[in-house]
């Protein structure tokens, strides 16, 4: 594509690989992106994660180009792209269905787009045996995708995509198709890839296990927006507001007061426990007030000699192999529920389904929120057997 087609942007506009200022998109009178404001760095792999409907299949196809924008500019390699279609954006795309061409060969599929480039034949076979080794399928290239294992279908499925070496990789939803184990360790090929290339790579999930294995960053969306942007850790240990501490791994939400303020840190009381959370969500709550207490199933003890947050009955015992699931019933969940996460396997032995026992608290990345009695009850954590 020539410079020539594209304007460029100002003021270091190179130091990202994409980036949205103020896009909105809409449908008729929905608004499926809301004003996004998001910088992707270049080699990163980011991750667009939220529920169905949250826009973030729609922030894809923007940055495809398969949908314009209604307000806002989207930029890549620091240029502006709003107006141009597909195919002069540079961008590789693996589709969640995979897309291949049934009567075309692995190599002729692969192939396809550098075919439409008008790229030379024997520029063309080089690159694809490239390609194909990259992806560890070579020897493969005269079979029909019919022929290929659904693990094979998406090597292919990537390989096209990268082929064409573009500036930015986008997937969507690659790995919804495979079960559980190939999809494990097809996560794991396609982040070895992807470091080894460093290829700028946007990734669609509703997966939080899959944003939080595989991503540099992640994009938290709901309902068309943008609600929080970090690392895995970050999103994890200190989400930015409610739905996103419910969204990102199993939390226990508990119903707590609190204390009082201690510069950028609260004490908010549940029990006889005493929590030590960061003030600023709750910065405007004056004391005794009541706030609800995420907190992560890890992060949840039977008591013994500690302190006692609440009370409850255990309700189910499910043994994961290296750690233990306890579900307990108590009033003072919001969900009625809560789930520890023990360790190793000696729960199964020493309580059974019927105890009444206490529940202690550890504070470590605990997070609190304004009791919002209008606010929709986040889902009780699950064990994974269940989910």
């Amino acid at each position: 594509m020539s410079n020539a087609a594209i304007e460029s942007m100002p003021n270091g506009g190179n130091d990202y690989a994409v980036t949205l200022e103020g896009v909105t998109k809409r449908f008729g009178s929905v608004t499926a992106l809301h004003e996004a404001n998001l910088s992707i760095r270049r080699g990163e792999l980011m991750t667009l994660l939220g529920p169905s409907g949250c826009g973030k299949t729609t922030m894809l196809n923007l940055v495809a180009g398969f949908f314009m924008p209604d307000s806002g500019e989207i930029t890549i390699d620091g240029a502006r792209v709003s107006h141009l279609p597909t195919y002069r954006r540079q961008i590789g795309m693996m589709f969640q269905n995979y897309a291949l061409f049934p009567h075309m060969t692995v190599e002729a599929n692969i192939g396809y787009g550098l075919r439409m480039r008008g790229v030379g034949k024997a520029e063309i076979r080089k690159r694809v045996s490239d390609v194909l080794s990259l992806v560890k399928l070579s020897g493969l290239g005269d079979r029909k995708p019919r022929q290929l294992s659904g693990g094979q279908q998406q090597r292919v499925a990537i390989a096209r995509a990268l082929v064409i070496n573009p500036k930015v990789l986008l997937l969507d939803e690659p790995f919804s198709a495979l079960d559980k184990n190939l999809r494990g360790s097809m996560q794991v090929e396609v982040k070895e890839i992807q470091r080894k290339l460093g290829v700028t790579t946007i990734f669609v999930t509703h997966d939080q296990g899959e944003a939080l294995s595989l991503s540099d960053r992640i994009t938290v969306m709901s309902e068309g927006r943008i609600l929080q942007v970090g690392t895995p850790e970050e999103t994890y240990r200190r989400p930015a507001d409610r739905f996103v501490a419910s969204f990102i791994g199993d939390a226990n939400v508990l119903k707590a007061t609190i204390e009082r303020m201690e510069g950028d840190k609260a004490i908010v009381a549940i029990g006889a426990a005493r929590i030590s959370v960061p003030a600023q969500s709750i910065r405007d709550a004056k004391a005794n007030a009541p706030v609800d207490l995420f907190i992560r199933c890890e992060r949840l003890d039977i008591a013994d000699d500690k302190p006692v947050a609440c009370r409850g009955r255990i309700s189910a015992l499910i043994y994961q192999g290296g750690h233990v699931d306890i579900h307990i019933d108590t009033p003072d969940s919001i969900t009625g529920k809560v789930l520890l996460r023990c360790p190793g396997h000696m729960s199964m032995s020493r309580w059974r389904v019927g105890d009444t026992v206490g529940v202690a608290v550890d504070g470590t990345d605990a997070v609190a929120f304004t009791a919002d009695p209008s606010a929709p009850p986040p889902a009780p954590a699950t064990s994974p057997s269940s989910s």
